[in-house]
Parts: structure tokens; sequence; C-alpha cells
């Protein structure tokens, strides 16, 4: 039975202590022999079995509204991320640029990233044809599953079904997660993975306390791969929740140290082979016979792995980095609060933080409860640091992967503080924590003070008697009691759920999204350096400056807007009726129905025409793909049919600006709908 069921039924101002398992005997390094107490210790980890009647209700409402939230209108955002999306269509057409994740089906070059997140994406596609919805529904599926898993894993941590729920409202309804999880950045399936990866690692160390029916060695190894996995989604950014995770499995697992570390070198094996595998057969392949890897500078996967997507991220050296050096926005501890990232994910971060902490004081001799807190605060601060300390690309979406262990922390320590609460300590904190939260949501919603301009104000009020007579809980009957928490902490949503409904309300496009309303110091109450959201360096080149914005979609398939134009750095090219039937024509006769300098340039006209279009550079336009020599082959041979001119402004490098240069001096011109083309195929005049 559910602790807070059992809480329901005393009217006395002073509950029972709730049902946890017994702290281990000191010094025990061993677990117990079969058919002794491991059936019993794993029943305690675990918490009661049944619920309450309204458990199961209550959760498939939670994970009906996440859908509907999540779902909601799907398809305003065209292509969102077309960059992503782009290579989406190619992996539906071709099984090679699938497996490479290569921005055009002839896999000229491939995205910045390993593919795993476009694999679900490109298969939708196949199934379904291409759409806006067919991209991003699998996206929004993440997230619900995302919340499902983690309910699941706060509520067999605690024994609480509404421990589980309030982890599960406060995660669904994180501004940033409402972002990602309708959006086609790989964002989606690494939480997701990283998600899954903490409950096999909670669930390994339950298992070594199962005695000889344990298999802990299964799930930790469980726990490594699916962290290899999501490496594959989004490289080096998965192994920032490894120190946490090993960290737990060592102080918590109940057996010897040797096979702690033993056990902990098995998932590590796990991880290399389930991330490495992609990475070992693209060093192997041949370079002739693969795309170039975009976002490189040598062709090669290892030194995208460690330098543009690795070390340069902290450093801010990424070689070929768009406004590379610095600025990407101030770094320091209070990152997180900014306008830049605040109105995303730092709603419930202090909350999250203070409560992690008591709870853990006092569970300190619970290990279940414990390890569980240490796992999911290890991953926030080591995460948090990261960002709010490095000097490379950093971009306000990212801080998605805090929410899950934000929402874990509050709603396990809720739950905990909330069992003590007879305790002048714990009434305290939840106190401390109400009014802490309330002010935080007034000043970010101050932020955006035309949007719904009451809320601020009643989340304050409101906030702050709640935490008056969170002061005095323990001496409150328990129904009375019940109400003051169900009020703080529907004041403690109230922000971040007001800013993920505007964030569903509203299409998102571009490279550099931001959830929240718009005001007047950007999309979400931001404004980057230079005036620019997201983070942007100040004057960066190419396209609507910032992206993520309000507005209408970039795309749609088989044409876009009547007059169509150029793209940029950051936003699609739009294809016009007329050019899309321009690069229609007789397309299967090339390789490549047309050219363009910059990833998103060409993303535009390739979605509309479903043909590929060659992004010369690739994403920056400033990786050396193709050279001036290799494009003239192309051209020699008849593979590229148009070259697409860009607008002034737009990305590129010596490289793309050489061929541009080479083509406007040897190739006739004419204009579609007020965008610069050249036949190629016509010959040098």
């Amino acid at each position: 039975m559910d602790t807070t069921s059992t809480l329901s039924r005393s009217t006395a101002p002073t509950p029972p202590a709730p049902s946890l398992p017994p702290p281990d005997t000191a010094g025990s390094r061993t677990a117990p022999r079969a058919g002794d107490a491991g059936p019993a210790l794993r029943r305690a980890w675990r918490g009661p079995d049944a619920d309450p009647v309204w458990a199961r209700p209550a959760l498939l409402a939670l994970l009906g509204l996440t859908a509907l939230l999540y779902l909601w209108d799907l398809g305003a955002s065209g292509w969102a991320n077309s960059f992503y999306a782009a290579a989406v269509q190619a992996g539906s057409e071709s099984w090679k640029a699938f497996f490479f994740g290569s921005s055009d089906a002839a896999s000229s070059i491939t995205v910045d990233k390993t593919p795993l997140a476009l694999w679900p994406m490109a298969l939708s596609v196949r199934v379904f044809g291409l759409s806006s919805w067919s991209i991003l529904v699998p996206q929004a599926l993440m997230g619900v599953a995302t919340i499902a898993l983690l309910h699941r894993l706060v509520r067999r941590t605690t024994g609480s079904a509404a421990a589980g729920l309030v982890a599960g409202a406060t995660m669904a309804l994180t501004p940033v997660a409402v972002l990602m999880f309708r959006f086609d950045n790989p964002d989606a399936l690494l939480v997701l993975l990283l998600v899954g990866s903490a409950g096999a690692t909670l669930r390994a160390v339950e298992e070594t306390r199962a005695g000889a029916t344990g298999r802990p060695v299964r799930w930790v190894a469980l726990g490594g791969a699916l962290v290899g996995l999501a490496f594959l989604a989004k490289m080096l950014q998965a192994f920032l929740v490894l120190p946490a995770l090993a960290l737990v499995y060592l102080l918590f697992a109940r057996t010897s140290w040797g096979k702690r570390v033993g056990h902990l070198l098995v998932a590590f094996g796990a991880m290399l082979l389930a991330g490495g595998w992609w990475i070992a057969i693209v060093e192997l392949w041949p370079a002739s016979s693969r795309p170039y890897i975009g976002g490189s500078q040598t062709n090669s996967i290892l030194e995208l792995t460690l330098g543009y997507n690795g070390l340069g991220r902290l450093n801010g050296e990424e070689t070929g980095s768009v406004g590379g050096g610095g600025g990407w926005g101030s770094t320091g501890l209070f990152r997180l609060f900014g306008s830049e990232v605040g109105g995303q994910v730092a709603w419930l971060l202090p909350a999250a933080v203070v409560l992690g902490l008591a709870a853990a004081w006092f569970v300190r001799r619970r290990p279940p409860v414990l390890a569980s807190l240490v796992l999911w605060g290890g991953w926030l601060v080591v995460t948090g640091l990261t960002f709010s300390l490095m000097a490379g690309i950093f971009h306000a979406y990212y801080t998605v992967a805090l929410a899950p262990a934000i929402a874990a922390l509050v709603g396990t320590g809720t739950w905990v503080l909330w069992q003590h609460r007879a305790s002048l300590v714990a009434a305290g904190v939840l106190s401390a924590t109400t009014a802490m939260t309330s002010v935080l949501a007034f000043v970010l919603l101050d932020r955006t003070s035309d949007f719904v301009p009451w809320l601020r104000w009643v989340v304050l009020v409101l906030g702050l008697v709640a935490a008056l007579a969170l002061s005095a809980l323990g001496q409150l009957p328990r129904t009375i009691a019940l109400v003051v928490a169900s009020v703080a902490l529907v004041v403690g949503l109230a922000g971040p759920a007001a800013y993920a409904v505007s964030t569903a309300a509203t299409p998102h496009t571009g490279s550099i999204p931001s959830a929240g309303p718009a005001s007047s110091t950007g999309p979400g109450g931001r404004g980057g350096p230079g005036g620019m959201p997201g983070g942007m360096p100040g004057g960066m080149p190419g396209g609507t400056p910032g992206g993520g914005t309000a507005g209408a979609p970039t795309g749609t398939p088989g044409g876009g807007a009547a007059g169509g134009g150029t793209g940029g750095l950051l936003e699609a090219s739009e294809s016009s009726a007329a050019m899309t039937a321009l690069l229609r024509t007789d397309a299967d006769a090339y390789t490549w129905a047309a050219a363009t300098v910059g990833a998103n340039n060409a993303s535009g006209y390739q979605l509309a025409s479903e043909e590929p279009v060659m992004a010369i550079g690739g994403f920056n336009g400033s990786d050396p793909s193709p050279t001036l020599a290799q494009f003239q082959q192309y051209v020699a041979d008849g593979q590229v049919h148009w070259f697409i001119a860009s607008s002034g402004g737009g990305p590129g490098g010596d490289g793309s600006d050489a061929i541009t240069t080479w083509v406007s001096e040897n190739f006739a011109s004419q204009t579609v709908d007020g965008t610069v083309v050249y036949d190629l195929a016509a010959g040098i005049r």
C-alpha cells in the first residue's frame, strides 16, 4: 500500500514514519545469501507494491495531457530545424544516407552529429511519407516515453505514486522540454536514453541487495549501453552523466569493492560497444566512398568527436565554428538564471538543489532513496556546471538535459520532506523553498511582462502565503496540510506551465529555437550578445537572426513561399513553386539537382523538391567539402545541374567562396523569383 494512501486515513498531525528499508549493517560488504533477506530487501527497495486507486488514472491523465501538449498543432512548425529535416528526408530515400546521417540522398556530406537521433524520424518518413508530422511525431512520443519512465523511476525508488506524479508533471511542464520534444534536434532521444541509463543503474544497485537471485551485471551493462547509444545521438554530451552513475554504483552497491569496480568495467565495455561500433565503421570505411564528415576539417569522425563537438565546446576553440573563440553568452555560476536561459529551465532549479540536499539528510541512513538523490544530484551538478562554464558554442535549449534531474529531485525531495513534516527543519525547508520558488517565478515572469501580466503577482502572493502556512505544516490537520501543499505545488508549476503552453502554441523554426513567449529582449525574454537571441555572437551573418521565433513554417512539402528566397546560416531557404519545378526538371539525370553554399540554404530547396541538393561547406559553409577541384570534376562529369547563389551575408569559407567565384565567372545566370541560379549543365560560357 502506498505511504500516501496510508497517511490519508490518519487524522493525527504527526504521521507515522514511512516504510523504508533499514540502514546497512556497518561494514557490510556482501549481499545476503539466497533464501535470506534478499526478497525482503528487494521489496523494501521498490517500496509498497500496491498503489492507491487514484494512482493509475492520475498517471494516465498525466501522460494523456503530456501527449496533447506535445502533439497539439505540431505541424505548425513546418520543417522545424531544416538542417536535420533535410538529413531525415535524405535518410528516407537512401540507406547509405540513413547510415551516415548525410545531408542529401547522394551523400555529399553528413550533418555535424552522429546519426542515431535521425534514424527514428527517417524511418517514420519512409513509412508515412515526408511531412512535418512524420518528422516530429517520433520526437513527441519520445517525450511522453521520457515522462512515463521518469515517473516509474521515482515511483519505484520512493514507493509513492504521488512522488512519481510530481516528478513527471515537473518534467512535462519544463518549457525547454516542451520545446525540444516538439522539435527535430537530437536532444529528445538523448534525454530519453540518459533517463533510461539512470534507471538501469539504480536497478543494478537494487539487484546487489537481492542476494544470489539478483542480476546486477545485466542492469549495469544496460546502463552503460544506453549511455553509448546516447553518444550516437549527441556525442560527448551524453558522457556528462557518467560521474553520477559511477559514483552511485560505487557507494551504494552492496557487494565487494572488487566486484563493484568489475561491474563498472563491464558497463564501460558495454558503453564502448554500443557507441563505438558506428565510429569504428566510419573510420575504417574508405573516405572516397562515404560522405565527408560535416563539422570536421580533416574528414574525420574522431576529430569531430573530440574537437568541434568535444573539447572545443568547453574552451571555445571549435575549429570551423561560426564566430569561434567565444561570444556565446556570459559564462559563470549564474548563467542558467540569466536572460537567455532562465525562462527555459531555471524555475525549479534552486528548489531541486535545496530539496535534494535536505532530503538526503533525512534519508542518510536509508540507501534506496539516498542513492536516487545522489544520482540525480550528481547529474544536475556536473551538467549544470558544464553548461554554466563552457566557453564554446552554447544554446539555451541544451538545458533540456537538466530537466530530468530537476524533476526527479523535486518529486523525491518533496515526498521525503512531506514524510518528515512534523520536523521543524523539514517544514522550514518546504516553506523556504516555496518562498524562493515564487520569488524566482516572479522575476522570470517579469522578463515577459506583457505575457499574462497578472500571473506573476498571483504566483508571488499565493506562494508567500503558502510558504507561511508551510512553516507550521507539522501542526496542521492533514486535510489542511494537503491543501497547503497542493497550493504550493500549483504555484511552483504555474510559471513554467504558462511558458510551456505558450511554447506549444508557437511555431518554431531555425537552428536556435527558444521556449516561452516573446518579449522586447528577444524570444522567451532572452537577448544574446549583440541583441541576438540564443547566445549567438553579435553581428553573425546569414538569414534571420536567432531563429526559433514565432512565424510561418520555413517550408512545406512540394513548395514554399510564392517569392521564395535563399536562406542563411540559421534559417532554411524558401523554394518558390517555380524554383521547385526547375529543380525537379530532369533531376533523375543528375546526382545532385543543385548545389549551394551552406546546409540551411540547401535544405529548403531539397525538402521542397525532394531531390538531392549539395550543401557546399556543410552547416557553416566552412568545411572543405568539396574542394574547388572536386566540384569542377562533378560539373565536368555532369553530376550537378544547378548552382543556387547565396544571398549576401550568408555562410561561407575559403573553399565555398572559391567555388562561388568560379561558377559566377564561367556560367550564365538567370533569376527565378528573385533568386540567381546558374545552369551548370549548359557548359562553360
